[in-house]
């Protein structure tokens, strides 16, 4: 059977700093993004340890702020490297996406 969990990992690191570049954002908002454009198996416990290693490697900056409904929420940016790193998924996945589809037809 095939593992598709190595190529989601990479695939939704991508998908979560495209939705982080439009807006400042926090994880679950991040979650309901990705099940409204057909990553509808995606739980919770999938985008925290993501979040997590784009803020390690400084792609992405947290900052708590106040919600209006509970405790506070930590929103995501992208910053200068996010964008770059972004920049490059997108060339990469997009020359990626023709060499399979021609493979594949």
């Amino acid at each position: 059977m095939f593992d598709k969990s190595q190529l989601m990992k990479g695939t939704l690191e991508g998908c979560i700093l495209k939705i982080i570049s439009r807006k400042s954002t926090y994880g679950y908002e991040i979650l309901e993004n990705l099940k409204k454009e057909g990553f509808v198996e995606l739980i919770e416990g999938t985008i925290y340890p993501i979040l997590l290693r784009l803020e390690k490697k400084e792609f992405i900056k947290g900052e708590l702020k106040e919600s209006p409904y509970g405790p506070k929420r930590k929103y995501f940016n992208l910053t200068k490297e996010g964008y770059e790193s972004l920049g490059e998924f997108e060339k990469y996945f997009n020359e990626l996406n023709e060499i399979v589809n021609r493979i594949l037809k």
